[in-house]
Formats: structure tokens, sequence, C-alpha cells
């Protein structure tokens, strides 16, 4: 692996994690929409992602193999768990029940999802500067 190849995945997985934190966000946001363009409740987003493989030929053998060149964003899904329930009979959106329909959002889980994508960028930030230093090291060396 190349060291340039290192920074490539990080910096593709800081742009996911980026992408995971805005879809987390979107959701926290919406946690009380009964109410969208489509008519009913806000259904929870999930940010999928896929590992980005490229084709490299092997020096010694000549076999071509797969090599792990970073994530990438397949897109963005709703979750299609089932809606909340909630007794709210002077809420606008109430069935003649007095029901609403709430959106699939759980706050706690949105968070634990959200500390987990903040730690995942963190990390990836550690490693490009991890890779900085090496390469300002080995341009220290070659200086001598």
């Amino acid at each position: 692996m190349k060291i340039f190849d290192t920074m490539r995945i990080s910096a593709s997985g800081l742009s996911a994690e980026r992408l995971r934190m805005d879809t987390i966000t979107s959701n926290i946001a919406n946690a009380t929409t009964t109410r969208t363009e489509d008519g009913g409740p806000y259904r929870r987003k999930i940010a999928v992602f896929q590992e980005e493989l490229r084709t490299e030929i092997d020096r010694q053998t000549g076999a071509a193999r797969k090599a792990v060149s970073g994530v990438k964003a397949v897109g963005i899904v709703e979750d299609q768990s089932p809606l909340q329930r909630v007794y709210d009979p002077g809420h606008p959106d109430a069935d003649e029940e007095g029901y609403v329909l709430m959106p699939n959002v759980n706050i706690l889980n949105e968070m634990v999802d959200m500390i987990a994508a903040t730690r995942t960028y963190e990390a990836n930030v550690t490693a490009i500067n991890a890779t900085k230093s090496m390469m300002l090291k080995a341009l220290e060396i070659g200086k001598r």
C-alpha cells in the first residue's frame, strides 16, 4: 500500500462519516414531524456505505487482485420499521380515535449513532495526521 493510499482511504472515511452525521442530524430535527411532502410522518433515514475496491496487478505474480481504496456512499434509504402511534386527541393530525402517527426516530439511538460517527470521524482524522507526520519525518531523513 502506498502512503497516499492511506490518506485517500481516510479521506473517503471522512466524507462517509460526514454524510452519516448529516443524516442523523436530519433524523433528530424531524423526530416530531407528523406531516411531510409525501403526506405521512417523517421516516428515519439511514446512510448506506460500501467498500470501494480497485483492481491491482501484483508485481511479483502478475495476478490481478482487488484492493480496498476506501468507502463510498451508495445511498440513503428510509427505515421501514413501524411508525409510533401516540395518543394525542388535540393534535391536528390525530385520527378519529385520537392517535397520531409519529416518526420512527428514537432520539437515544440517534445520539448513540452520532457518537459512533463522531468517533469514527476522529479516528480518520488521527490516521491522516499520523500519515502526514510519517511523510514529514521521511522528508527530514531525506535531507540528511
